[in-house]
């Protein structure tokens, strides 16, 4: 069974994911990476454990935190730099 992308939980780490990308304030852009980070962590610790084939969601989790830890690195090559 597929989890649809309107799925409270789905939406949850989308909705922080989003908010991360996008947020403008230098000041709080870690924390929201790092709550966004979590939230996708535990979105695929519970699709892991319901056995469930969620392919396209796990997909769309991995991509998910590899912007995320791609948006820190040039975060922190742009503070190094600085």
């Amino acid at each position: 069974m597929n989890v649809e992308p309107s799925h409270p939980k789905a939406e949850s780490w989308r909705e922080l994911y989003t908010a991360a990308l996008f947020e403008t304030d230098r000041s709080r852009i870690s924390a929201r990476i790092a709550g966004a980070e979590q939230a996708i962590v535990a979105r695929a610790r519970e699709l892991f454990s319901t056995g469930n084939d969620t392919i396209e969601e796990d997909q769309a989790l991995d991509d998910a935190l590899y912007a995320l830890r791609a948006l820190q690195n040039c975060l922190q090559l742009q503070q190094t730099a600085a």
